[in-house]
């Protein structure tokens, strides 16, 4: 790069932007550390907490709100079920599909999953007014809508 050309780093949207990547890395590197004693992942969460909203989800429909490919899922759910954390059911219309559903024992530890979870983003969120906050999700949304796949 010629001298005189500005770098990337000089630019407030590129500085910005490598700020908010170095915050969601520090924030899942604290969140997996938290959640080992219960021994689970944060992508093994993201799967209970969708379960938890969305009882009788089929496995593609986790797939696209987890943004992962079917075969990620297959690949993830086999322990989930081993676990007793979830028990998959026949869809009564359609053979192929595969309906998700959390056991008791997948929701007492969604239960204390969410309590790390909701107080690492207390803590964390504490640095911003609730203005900020809104702000902050507001442009995050427009970002996950803007790159959104079809």
């Amino acid at each position: 790069m010629n001298k005189l050309q500005e770098q990337p780093w000089d630019n407030p949207r590129f500085r910005n932007w490598i700020a908010v990547i170095r915050a969601e890395k520090a924030i899942v590197r604290e969140l997996s550390r938290a959640l080992a004693p219960l021994g689970i992942k944060i992508v093994q969460l993201d799967i209970l907490m969708n379960l938890h909203r969305h009882p009788g989800m089929s496995q593609h429909e986790l797939a696209r709100r987890l943004l992962v490919g079917r075969s990620n899922i297959t690949m993830l759910l086999p322990q989930l079920e081993t676990d007793g954390l979830l028990r998959r059911e026949g869809d009564a219309k359609d053979k192929r599909v595969m309906r998700l559903f959390l056991t008791a024992d997948g929701e007492a530890l969604l239960a204390q999953a969410l309590e790390i979870y909701t107080g690492l983003i207390d803590r964390v969120m504490a640095q911003s007014t609730p203005a900020e906050c809104d702000a902050m999700g507001e442009q995050m949304r427009r970002i996950s809508e803007m790159l959104k796949e079809e």
